[in-house]
């Protein structure tokens, strides 16, 4: 975004810079726009100087200054719970670096308004608690803290084959960075 920012700047700085440069020099000003118009001549012409009008002086971006980042403590257990909002409602939600998708049960996909038929149920996964019957969603809203993503692909299970929702690798891995430190989970956006 800063980028775009720059180079906004740049070209309007620009070209409030073309009625000014006319003023001051007409006759350099039109040889310029005559030489990029014109089809150029067998021998080049000299070089004219250059004119520097502005100039943009491009920074290393800092560590992500504009980024977002959720902190989570260990349970009891050393799992990492977490508060999620899903389609707007909040789901009390377990990160799993082991799942390959966010997964929900059936009751928490009706919850947050994902709808599906018994014949959405056509693939089969591998769970902690065997093999179950799934259906892939697309959940379009997802909220961890300060951290919002849209459209994140997850899995949906029977209630018998999972009790709660997972957050897994399709949410984490749409993040800057992840990390355990101090026994805290540490999200950054």
């Amino acid at each position: 975004m800063l980028r775009k920012l720059i180079i906004v700047g740049i070209v309007t700085g620009g070209s409030a810079s073309v009625p000014v440069l006319y003023e001051k020099n007409p006759a350099l000003f039109e040889s310029f726009v005559r030489s990029a118009v014109e089809t150029p001549a067998e021998k080049p012409a000299p070089q004219r100087p250059l004119i520097v009008v502005q100039q943009a002086r491009m920074e290393a971006p800092k560590d992500n200054p504009t980024g977002k980042k959720v902190r989570i403590d260990a349970d009891d257990r050393g799992h990492f719970q977490a508060d999620a909002r899903i389609n707007g409602r909040s789901i009390d939600a377990l990160i799993d670096t082991g799942a390959t998708l966010v997964a929900l049960n059936r009751t928490t996909a009706r919850q947050v308004g994902i709808n599906l038929t018994a014949s959405d149920f056509n693939r089969e996964v591998k769970t902690a608690n065997g093999t179950a019957k799934a259906a892939t969603a697309r959940i379009d809203t997802m909220q961890i803290g300060r951290i919002y993503l849209k459209d994140v692909d997850a899995m949906i299970l029977d209630d018998s084959a999972l009790g709660g929702t997972l957050v897994g690798m399709s949410f984490l891995s749409r993040l800057s960075s992840f990390r355990i430190e101090n026994g805290s989970l540490l999200m950054e956006q």
